[in-house]
């Protein structure tokens, strides 16, 4: 059964930070001058920052960089400051054979392409990493996180490799090690198709000690996004980007979805945790500055190159009621947005499209960072 709910929302406009910005770098250092704009301040040359991860009880985040050789960037949210995490070093290599011992080597960090991410604590100060990857292999890249001092330490430790032609866009993990990773369309399939509301794509499944994905059956959506699992293993999520909404699915009978939520008036991309609540992100699903509702034309969806403003929006698992977080209108210079977290009083925007991290006040609070 399909459910539909309405939303709240709160105040939508937050307080302008003042904030030092960084330029990405093999060493953290000042950026050059990147103006605010919008009621956000920014780090700028970010290299397409899809998906964000926050290290637990720490000041760090994780972002994704969505071109080739853009790799993990590591950003110190209370200084500012970015750097480029993942370098290839001996130093951070611990290939786990008896986990991965299917993956060939270690990603070539002058083409590793990252888009989703995944964080799962497995131990105190101990987090693995699941990263989209598409720079020389299409795969989900494991990392083992170790944020026992006060700069997290990062060792690659395998991968998954994704069926051929089959490139992910999300992953999601059990606490069983059981891996989903979503793909957005299958070969043959289009974004032209999942924006008319044709299936295009699936949810992948790997489960250690398996040769590789399999496609959970029932799972085809209009344009397969962002997946999150529950806090119980018994049911996971899945954005439909046609539809601009959430699906969720038993994990133990994929074959139809158990309920759905359309988003309240944007299009939801990436979706996590934060506490009891799922976070999702997304541009504008109707924007006048973009001539309304994205548009097929000569057969073709637009590429939403038009600036959009986005939403940040809480989703309640069990009653699947949003509450807006946070809106804005287009912005000079940010487009694209597809992630949020929340760390203390602000709000850290991810932008797929752009070379910017964004940072602004939560509404309803004053910015003080942690």
């Amino acid at each position: 059964m399909y459910r539909f709910v309405h939303c709240r929302s709160v105040t939508p406009y937050g307080i302008l930070i003042a904030a030092l910005l960084l330029c990405a770098a093999c060493t953290m250092q000042p950026a050059r001058d990147c103006a605010p704009s919008g009621g956000h301040t920014f780090i700028c040359d970010a290299q397409r920052p899809e998906d964000l991860a926050r290290i637990p009880n720490t000041r760090w985040l994780v972002f994704s960089g969505f071109t080739d050789g853009a790799g993990l960037k590591l950003v110190d949210t209370r200084a500012r400051t970015m750097r480029r995490w993942y370098t290839g070093e001996s130093a951070q290599l611990a290939f786990d054979r008896q986990r991965f011992g299917s993956c060939p080597s270690p990603p070539d960090p002058a083409l590793f392409n990252t888009q989703g991410l995944s964080l799962r604590t497995v131990g105190e100060s101990q987090h693995d990493l699941y990263v989209v990857n598409h720079g020389g292999r299409e795969s989900i890249e494991i990392f083992r996180i170790d944020s026992t001092h006060d700069e997290p330490q990062l060792h690659w430790i395998g991968c998954v490799e994704m069926p051929a032609a089959t490139p992910a866009n999300s992953v999601a993990t059990y606490s069983d090690g059981t891996v989903l990773a979503s793909v957005l369309t299958h070969p043959g399939t289009s974004i032209t198709d999942f924006v008319r509301g044709d299936a295009t794509g699936g949810v992948y499944q790997w489960r250690p000690g398996e040769a590789g994905f399999r496609l959970l059956p029932g799972t085809r959506l209009p344009g397969n996004n962002g997946i999150e699992t529950s806090r119980d293993d018994r049911e996971f999520y899945v954005v439909a980007f046609g539809w601009h909404a959430v699906v969720v699915y038993a994990r133990d009978d994929t074959s139809q979805p158990l309920r759905k939520a359309i988003a309240p008036g944007f299009m939801p991309d990436n979706i996590h945790w934060d506490g009891s609540q799922l976070i999702l992100a997304g541009m504008q699903y109707d924007e006048p500055a973009c001539g309304g509702t994205r548009k097929i034309v000569g057969g073709k969806a637009d590429d939403m190159r038009c600036h959009r403003g986005y939403t940040v929006a809480a989703l309640d698992p069990h009653t699947l009621d949003f509450t807006i977080l946070a809106y804005a209108t287009p912005s000079v210079g940010f487009n694209g947005v597809s992630a949020a977290r929340v760390v203390g009083s602000e709000l850290w925007l991810a932008a797929y499209q752009g070379e910017r991290i964004a940072v602004r006040a939560l509404p309803g609070t004053s910015s003080s960072g942690e």
